[in-house]
């Protein structure tokens, strides 16, 4: 059966359409899963199978998370690695994480997903790289279907240990050929290549200092033979240059390119520490960037010259990375830290409120290639978050209250939308029960922390 639903009467609708509208008393009308009208209220339909009132609410599309690693939700301001760099961090948590299981998986991608939701997040990718104890990736795209939200799952692995002269430890890498086995069985299980897919896989071996220059060469040429997208982390902090330079005489955009890491299907995390070279290598190939502002101040990673990829013409999105990392997972957040951090180290005019929510929109959807999200328009995904207007943290804001949703204290949606479907009513899932999900989460993070 059609089924129809109306969005009316929201204060504002941003659209992120080609001239970057924003209606006024707009609405938004979807039919199935797909948007076909957008515009003033009195000018849309004023029936549908069902009607949501946006009065005092701002309207927008979907954002869209870029990189994150959603199992590390279990293992937030673990006390070892609260105050270490990116490698420090690292080498406190491999012996956690060694201890992860499939319900653990699957659990804590439930627990990132509704944190992400009631951010205003619609679409996310998962960089899940760690596989110990029978988990796979397949836990986390059943937690998706679940919660009902868009995701690519990214297929990532661990080739090279400390043995080798990798980080991780031995005991928590894969054999190369089986990595490639078992992300080609996911590609062909799973992946839909179809407009308005919920679902798709991404090929993505860790970091170049935990896989081999075999294995990233190898999973380029798999991703471009299926005709999916290439995810790694790429240039974070200055030990990541060091290492690079020392292990491949290479910076790690060379690196990159070297591998056939470049190109409109590749998106590197980070990139703190990109230099002009990569900037422009980025520009001309259109390789994507996920910023990832709040785990690089939380690791002291630097600052990211996201103004200057940007003006370059780089590809670039917001990730909020793993919440061990990030201690969080907000989406509206992100933005607001993206636009406050590239102020600080460019100076106050480097990012405006409206560039910010366009990364984490328009940006996102172009870094994970895809044409049918970041924005209200017909004939796009019917993915869209509201914010309520006439809470505490908006007070005074008014004249300008899309500017207020990014300048102000991040808030959680009153409605999500996500592919025709009202996954959250009211501030409440209508998908899952969050507070079960919480408290079967909260237990196995202190199993998985004692256990160790």
């Amino acid at each position: 059966m059609t089924k129809t639903l109306l969005i009316k009467n929201a204060t504002v609708v941003v659209t992120m359409n080609d001239t970057r509208e924003e209606i006024k008393n707009g609405a938004v009308f979807i039919r199935n899963n797909i948007i076909e009208q957008v515009g003033n209220t009195a000018d849309l339909p004023q029936a549908a199978d069902e009607i949501i009132d946006a009065t005092n609410h701002v309207v927008l599309p979907g954002l869209i998370n870029t990189h994150h690693h959603m199992y590390q939700s279990l293992t937030r301001a673990i006390p070892a690695a609260q105050d270490g760099e990116l490698f420090n961090w690292l080498t406190n948590l491999y012996p956690i994480w060694a201890g992860l299981t499939p319900e653990m998986i699957k659990v804590s991608t439930l627990t990132a997903m509704a944190e992400l939701i009631l951010s205003g997040c619609t679409t996310s990718s998962d960089h899940l790289y760690i596989y110990p104890n029978k988990t796979r990736l397949d836990d986390s795209l059943e937690a998706a279907q679940q919660i009902g939200m868009r995701f690519h799952g990214a297929r990532g692995a661990m080739s090279v240990g400390q043995s080798k002269g990798g980080l991780p430890p031995d005991r928590v890498v894969e054999d190369e050929q089986d990595i490639l086995r078992d992300t080609q069985r996911l590609i062909e299980t799973y992946h839909d290549h179809s407009r308005h897919a919920m679902q798709r896989i991404v090929v993505a071996p860790c970091s170049p200092f935990s896989v081999s220059r075999d294995l990233m060469r190898e999973a380029a040429s798999m991703a471009r033979s299926y005709k999916v997208s290439l995810h790694t982390h790429l240039a974070e902090n200055v030990n990541d240059i060091a290492y690079s330079r020392e292990k491949f005489n290479m910076t790690p955009a060379e690196y990159a390119e070297d591998c056939g890491w470049v190109g409109h299907d590749v998106w590197h995390a980070h990139c703190v520490q990109l230099d002009d070279h990569g900037i422009d290598l980025f520009a001309r190939t259109g390789t994507g960037v996920a910023h990832c502002p709040c785990s690089n101040m939380r690791l002291a990673s630097g600052i990211a010259p996201i103004r200057k990829m940007i003006d370059a013409g780089v590809p670039v999105g917001l990730g909020v990375d793993g919440s061990a990392s990030n201690d969080g997972a907000h989406m509206l957040g992100e933005v607001r830290q993206a636009m406050l951090l590239q102020r600080v180290g460019f100076g106050p005019d480097a990012m405006t409120a409206r560039q910010a929510l366009e990364i984490a929109t328009l940006g996102g959807a172009r870094v994970l290639n895809r044409d049918d999200i970041g924005a209200l328009k017909p004939g796009m995904s019917a993915d869209v978050a509201m914010f309520r207007l006439d809470q505490i943290g908006f007070a005074g804001a008014l004249h300008d209250p899309v500017a207020a949703l990014v300048f102000c204290t991040p808030a959680n949606v009153s409605y999500s939308v996500i592919n025709g479907r009202v996954v959250v009513r009211d501030g409440q899932f209508t998908t899952i029960d969050l507070g079960s999900v919480i408290e079967r989460h909260n237990a196995l993070a202190f199993e998985l922390a004692n256990a160790s």
